[in-house]
């Protein structure tokens, strides 16, 4: 018997919220990326962890923030524990590589290539092991075709975010790249649930375990949005990632050039050709100063 999935029971409001989360998520971790480019001053592994994070946090808050929404009218949905963290931890670590090999190997087509394909396998991975966390009285079963659709979904837009990171400047154009990333993370997780068909078990007695999303999602997901409000606030107070200022190539974007120095007003006639002028004219003597900066 096949299970009626509704993957919008509270309209458009989780996949709202969801898409919000997972453009604040892209917008903060793409910013920390150009943080570490802009200048080589600065804590390069610091902020590409923290790119990371957000980004990771971001994307694994807009799945299950969907997920909320997500029910299958003739049973109980439950969540795993463990596999639900785990999903968490899989794609900080796994988008962290992505990001740093691009931190540090650059935008050249190879590195972009292959931070791309390592950062949308890592976002697809987060996806079905937070599936493999659903439990309910049926089997889930995909559909291989549209599967390997929002695999390459996944790997595009993750491509084309770390290639906005380090090649677009300013914060409005980073602004929309994230805009974009955060439709093709959704558009990739609701492809992902287009493949789901729930084949129902003929008993309908309570064998499985686990929690509720209300019980067990509302309060996992506190800990990411704060993590990433915190972030937004690091962003705020560091004007290279709220303008996106700064020179390229490893320089200091923060060092000011040389002031030039002040024109120095010519003296009278007198003094060029060696002539004294009158007692009445004469000014007081001034000390040498150096007046270059």
């Amino acid at each position: 018997m096949q299970g009626t999935i509704d993957g919008f029971s509270y309209g458009f409001v989780t996949p709202v919220a969801a898409y919000v989360m997972a453009c604040l998520g892209s917008a903060l971790g793409l910013r920390c990326v150009v943080r570490s480019l802009l200048n080589l001053d600065s804590w390069k592994p610091g902020w590409l962890a923290l790119g990371a994070a957000a980004i990771g946090c971001g994307i694994w808050t807009m799945h299950f923030i969907a997920m909320i929404g997500f029910q299958v009218e003739e049973t109980a949905v439950r969540y795993d524990t463990g596999l639900t963290v785990i999903s968490l931890a899989v794609a900080i670590v796994v988008v962290g590589i992505g990001v740093f090999v691009v931190g540090y190997r650059g935008a050249t087509p190879a590195a972009l290539s292959a931070a791309g394909i390592v950062t949308g396998l890592g976002v697809a991975a987060m996806h079905y092991l937070g599936m493999a966390a659903l439990h309910l009285n049926g089997t889930i079963r995909y559909d291989v075709a549209t599967v390997t659709l929002s695999v390459v979904i996944a790997i595009v837009a993750a491509t084309a975010a770390l290639w906005a990171a380090v090649s677009i400047r300013g914060f409005l154009t980073s602004l929309g790249a994230s805009l974009v990333m955060g439709v093709a993370v959704s558009g990739m997780h609701y492809t992902g649930m287009a493949a789901v068909s729930v084949h129902l078990h003929e008993t309908s007695a309570n064998t499985w375990a686990g929690d509720s999303p209300t019980s067990l999602l509302l309060p996992m997901l506190i800990g990411p949005a704060i993590f990433l409000l915190l972030a937004a606030v690091v962003v705020m107070f560091d004007p290279l990632l709220v303008l996106g200022e700064g020179e390229w190539g490893g320089r200091n974007p923060r060092r000011q050039p040389a002031r030039e120095a002040p024109q120095i007003p010519q003296q009278s006639a007198s003094h060029d050709t060696g002539r004294r002028s009158p007692s009445w004219q004469r000014t007081p003597p001034r000390t040498r100063t150096d007046l270059r900066l």
